[in-house]
């Protein structure tokens, strides 16, 4: 609990010296383009544990790993605070040309996504359509889990699975294993299920925390490990997916690539929207902050429900800047200093982010021969078995058309002979 007082008093100070910075530079230069990248709101457990007393659905005020009340009020107010921010670069009425938003395919994130616009366009006017209801549909796109790259980054990637299947096994991993082998196994013991890795803990730390939000009377054996102990552990789970360059290339990468590119065409004069709005998930947001280099400076965390990163384009003495904000509570926005500093010249952007920036994200996340056979267990291990049987199927075609060109050379080399023959016996 200590830890957790401490962290929260460092990001109270943070949040102060950036009143300071944020009133010296919100009139230094002119917004001209925003992406938002936001976690949903409050949630029941995704997935309780096996000797969880509250694992009883109806406990809970909604299905299991789904939006609350709660959750929809907290977004709806959120969204009011975007309108008052970005009310520079979006009228006041729905306009398709001016703002679009999109969401990871689950109902947490899209419920979410749908509360958060009815805080930022209330109906007015001829969008009124119905006198007793304050509300009207705004649009919300999204891609299935696996075809998605971009936001909820899980279309199959086999590099990906590779690296961080590598990950879990150098030497710095198997160490925090071994460093918190004891905690293991004591969830073990009285959560019901095995537990033997960082993402495990998060899995009940995540379970654990909603309840006490909830103010369920926690068991027991958890004044052991909860929140302290457990804390430390679940904060570090949210870093390693991104914990390599490579790794936040291919996993945050094209997100990041798709902001800095939106705001390069709107530098150019293309056709683009002023405002991009991504609702997702704690980890999409963790893993921003990682791939962009500061979030072991804020302190690895869990982030909290709405938390969001603001990325804002800045036109200045006819050059253009990008600054970005991390908010995590209700108060003012924290101003990232970035590599590049906190008020980030675009093309240096793009210099600062090279190395997690993907070319080619398709063919970047395509083992190559040599990593293949390695007892790397990836994803698309169907995907795997089709090109070994498509080299297969081409090795054995191979050897049949040099076998039947081998028959047809020897039958030639024997008929000239045999003519040959004949003909000595002619002269």
């Amino acid at each position: 609990m200590l830890r957790i007082k401490i962290f929260t008093l460092f990001v109270i100070i943070l949040l102060n010296l950036n009143v300071l910075i944020h009133c010296a530079i919100e009139n230094n230069g002119k917004l001209i383009a925003a992406s938002i990248i936001f976690r949903h709101g409050d949630r029941t457990p995704v997935e309780p544990y096996p000797n969880d007393p509250y694992k009883d659905q109806s406990l809970w005020p909604a299905h299991f790993g789904q939006l609350t009340n709660t959750g929809k009020r907290q977004h709806f107010e959120l969204g009011k605070w975007f309108r008052a921010r970005y009310n520079s670069l979006v009228s006041d009425k729905y306009n398709p040309d001016e703002m679009l938003v999109r969401s990871t395919d689950m109902d947490r994130t899209l419920m979410s996504a749908m509360s958060n616009l009815a805080g930022f366009y209330p109906p007015k006017d001829l969008d009124i359509w119905n006198e007793e209801i304050q509300w009207q549909p705004i649009p919300v796109h999204t891609t299935p889990e696996k075809l998605d790259e971009i936001l909820a980054a899980k279309k199959s990637c086999p590099v990906y699975d590779y690296e961080l299947k590598k990950l879990y096994k150098s030497p710095e991993f198997k160490a925090y294993d071994q460093k918190y082998k004891p905690i293991y196994k004591y969830l073990t013991q009285y959560a019901g299920k095995k537990v033997d890795s960082i993402q495990s803990v998060q899995n009940i730390y995540s379970c654990l925390h909603i309840e006490q939000i909830y103010n369920f009377t926690l068991p027991e054996w958890t004044k052991e490990v909860f929140p302290d102990k457990m804390f430390e552990i679940s904060g570090l789970s949210f870093a390693v997916k991104t914990y390599t360059p490579l790794l936040a290339r291919l996993k945050t990468g094209p997100l990041l690539k798709e902001i800095l590119n939106l705001f390069q065409n709107k530098t150019e004069g293309k056709k683009t929207k002023n405002l991009y709005i991504y609702s997702a998930h704690d980890t999409t947001v963790a893993n921003m902050l990682n791939t962009l280099g500061v979030f072991k400076l804020l302190g690895y965390h869990n982030p909290p429900y709405t938390s969001h990163i603001l990325f804002e384009l800045i036109e200045k003495n006819n050059d253009y800047f990008v600054q970005v904000f991390y908010r995590n509570t209700t108060g003012d926005p924290l101003l990232l200093n970035l590599p590049c500093g906190t008020l980030c010249p675009l093309n240096q952007m793009f210099k600062t982010y090279k190395d997690v920036l993907p070319i080619n994200w398709e063919e970047e996340c395509q083992l190559s021969l040599l990593q293949m056979p390695l007892d790397i267990n990836v994803e698309n291990s169907l995907s795997l078995m089709t090109i070994f049987s498509f080299i297969a199927l081409m090795l054995f075609v191979g050897v049949i058309v040099l076998f039947i060109a081998t028959v047809y050379k020897r039958r030639d080399y024997l008929s000239e002979d045999k003519w040959n023959r004949w003909g000595n016996e002619w002269n």
